[in-house]
């Protein structure tokens, strides 16, 4: 099935996913750890239903040294041993923050202070901003109908350059 539309096949569409890319560059080259980074979006694409990006951040892990336990536990991450506190932290914050709409009180303290015992100000801005550019990635390709499976480790930069 092809997608509804391709943004890159637009100005103003191509001007926004550049300007989304490097927004994602910064954070990349941030203190964040490169594996929280991977694990936080993999997550949030599972639960926002977007195969295309949950099909690149399994992958682009993958191709960067993630284990497949890991990745394929990430979406029952209270229920496995694999992770550290902190990441299970990024998680939470995660999707406490990809589900603001029936989370109902939002992000919790209890989730918040746990973020903060382990990660700096950077670190933490850096992860906040994380889980609000893949939500809106997410919307993005559910809307446009991107389907995951075909993406190749890497490409993402080629096809955003």
């Amino acid at each position: 099935m092809e997608p509804r539309m391709n943004l890159f096949d637009h100005e103003i569409g191509a001007r926004i996913g550049k300007r989304i890319y490097a927004v994602s560059q910064v954070i990349q080259e941030s203190p964040l750890p490169g594996a929280t980074q991977e694990l936080v979006q993999l997550r949030a694409s599972q639960l926002n239903g977007c195969g295309f990006c949950a099909d690149i951040h399994a992958k682009d892990a993958e191709a960067a040294g993630e284990t497949s336990a890991r990745l394929h536990l990430v979406a029952t991450w209270r229920h496995s041993t694999v992770f550290t506190e902190a990441e299970r932290a990024a998680l939470a914050l995660t999707e406490e923050g990809t589900r603001i709409v029936d989370a109902h009180g939002g992000v919790s303290d209890a989730t918040w202070a746990q973020v903060r015992e382990h990660y700096d100000d950077d670190q933490t801005v850096a992860l906040v901003s994380l889980i609000a550019m893949i939500n809106a990635t997410n919307r993005l390709g559910v809307i446009l109908d991107n389907r995951g499976g075909s993406y190749t480790p890497g490409r993402l930069a080629t096809v955003t350059g």
